[in-house]
């Protein structure tokens, strides 16, 4: 990541392809963690990106340049998030979304469902880990620890311990066959 980083603030703009096309579905997740909509997920990811590009002389680690991108979505996130609740009805029922989409319906699926209600009962950091891995195809290692505030050897075995968290929460779920 450094590297692409370094190579869109020296102006190789075509490098920006691939540091958007590595790190956009974990930001994509970030944005989802904080109870955003598909739709509010794709607009935060894209403001954090043209912020990411108003600000990028300002990034002066390379390094840092993921945890920055996760923060930044975070806070877009958050932003996003006070201004729906602050639109949503007063009156205590719910509204039903009128434009699900086929993806979403997917993605809503008893299955998936049951899986992140799995991933929530974990504690925080094996929650932000696991979404880094299952949505980053080759996920980077050094920035996820210091994203993650942790050794970058720590990384692997750390995921261990939280896959195998996982795999006992799922053995242990009633409901539904996992193997």
């Amino acid at each position: 990541m450094a590297e692409l980083f370094i190579a869109v603030r020296e102006g190789r703009y075509e490098c920006l392809d691939d540091l958007v096309a590595e790190l956009s579905p974990m930001l994509w997740q970030v944005a989802r963690a904080q109870g955003l909509d598909r739709q509010s997920s794709q607009d935060v990811v894209q403001s954090t990106w043209l912020n990411f590009m108003k600000e990028i002389e300002k990034i002066r680690e390379p390094v840092a340049v993921v945890g920055w991108l996760v923060t930044t979505t975070k806070r877009e996130a958050w932003r996003v998030r006070r201004s729906e609740r602050a639109h949503e009805p007063l009156d205590g029922h719910d509204v039903p979304d009128q434009a699900v989409l086929p993806e979403d319906r997917v993605v809503l699926s008893e299955r998936q469902r049951r899986l992140w209600a799995a991933v929530a009962l974990l504690p925080e950091r094996c929650q932000a880990l696991l979404r880094v891995v299952a949505f980053v195809p080759k996920p980077d290692y050094r920035a996820i620890a210091a994203t993650l505030g942790m050794a970058r050897g720590g990384v692997g075995p750390t995921r261990g311990r939280c896959l195998a968290r996982l795999r006992a929460l799922l053995d242990a779920d009633t409901d539904g066959s996992w193997r």
